[in-house]
C-alpha cells in the first residue's frame, strides 16, 4: 500500500515518526495483520517493524492479539485521537506544575543572579539584538513591557496598533496597574477608533500619522522596527532591540518635541 507523503506528514501530527505512520496506516487498511505482512505493505524494513509495533502499542494506537503468529489490531482513529489529546494534556499539565515550582525555587534565584551579574559586566553597546519575524518581535515587546517600571512609549502604524493591542493589551494593562505611565501614539482612524478607545483605560492615546514603529521602556530599552509593515511579510519583519539610555532618551525627546510642534 502506497501512502502519499503529504498524508504521512499530516499523520505525524498524532506524534508518530515516519515508520510508525506507515505501519499504523497499513494496519488501518487491513484491520488485523502480522508484523511481516505490515512490513511488506508499508515498505518498512522487517528488522524495524517489531520495534515500531511495540512503540505503537505503548502509545495506544494498536492492540497485540496473542497467538501464533502474533497479530495486531488497529484501534479506531477517533479513540486514538482522544488518547493522544489526553496524553498531551497530561504532559502539558505536568510541565506547567514543574515550571511553577521552578518559579519559587532557589534555582531561578541563582539564574537571575547570574544574569544580573553577567549583564552588569557587559558594555552597553554590546547589549543589542536583531529579531526577525513578527511573532519574535511581539514576544520580545511583551517581555519589555513586563519589565517596565516607570514608562512605556509605543509608536506604531494604523495596522500596527491593531496587531499590537491584540497581542499586548493584557501586559499593558498589568503594567498600568503597577503604576507605569503608558503612551500610545498611532493614527486615530475609523479602523482604529474602537481599539484605541479601549486602550484609553490604561494609556494616554495620541493621534500620530508617523509610519515609524518603535517602543521605548523606562527610557532605557528600545525596540525599533526597520521595515514598512504595509509591504513586508510578517515572517520577514525585522526589529533592532537595544538597551541604551542615551539613544532611548534622544528618541523620546525627539518624539515629544514633534508632537508638541503639531499641537
Amino acid at each position: 500500500m502506497l501512502v502519499q507523503n503529504e498524508f504521512l506528514k499530516k499523520i505525524k501530527d498524532f506524534g508518530l515518526n515516519t515508520y510508525e505512520a506507515k505501519i499504523w496506516t497499513a494496519l488501518l487498511s487491513r484491520g488485523v495483520s502480522t508484523a511481516g505482512e505490515l512490513s511488506d505493505i508499508a515498505n518498512v524494513p522487517r528488522s524495524r517493524s517489531y520495534d515500531v509495533l511495540e512503540s505503537l502499542e505503548k502509545k495506544g494506537f494498536i492492540i497485540m492479539k496473542l497467538g501464533k503468529p502474533i497479530k495486531y489490531l488497529a484501534v479506531p482513529p477517533e479513540e486514538v485521537l482522544e488518547r493522544v489529546k489526553k496524553k498531551v494534556q497530561e504532559e502539558a499539565d505536568s510541565q506547567l506544575v514543574n515550571l511553577e515550582k521552578l518559579k519559587e525555587s532557589d534555582i531561578l534565584t541563582e539564574l537571575n543572579t547570574l544574569h544580573t551579574e553577567g549583564v552588569s559586566m557587559v558594555n552597553p553597546s554590546e547589549i543589542t539584538a536583531s529579531l526577525k519575524g513578527r511573532d519574535r518581535l511581539y514576544s520580545h515587546l511583551d517581555m519589555m513591557i513586563k519589565e517596565a517600571e516607570d514608562s512605556i512609549l509605543l509608536v506604531t502604524s494604523e495596522e500596527g496598533v491593531i496587531r499590537k493591542l491584540a497581542n499586548l493589551s493584557k501586559s499593558l494593562e498589568k503594567a498600568n496597574k503597577k503604576g507605569v505611565k503608558i503612551k500610545i501614539a498611532a493614527p486615530i482612524t475609523p479602523k482604529t477608533k474602537d481599539i484605541l478607545s479601549k486602550a484609553e483605560k490604561y494609556a494616554e492615546v495620541v493621534d500620530s500619522d508617523s509610519k515609524g514603529r518603535f517602543c521605548i521602556v523606562d527610557r532605557k530599552q528600545v525596540m525599533f522596527m526597520l521595515m514598512d509593515d504595509e509591504t513586508v511579510h510578517p515572517n520577514y519583519d525585522v526589529g533592532i532591540w537595544a538597551n541604551t539610555s542615551y539613544f532611548s532618551e534622544t528618541l523620546v525627546n525627539m518624539f515629544e518635541k514633534n508632537i508638541s510642534l503639531k499641537n
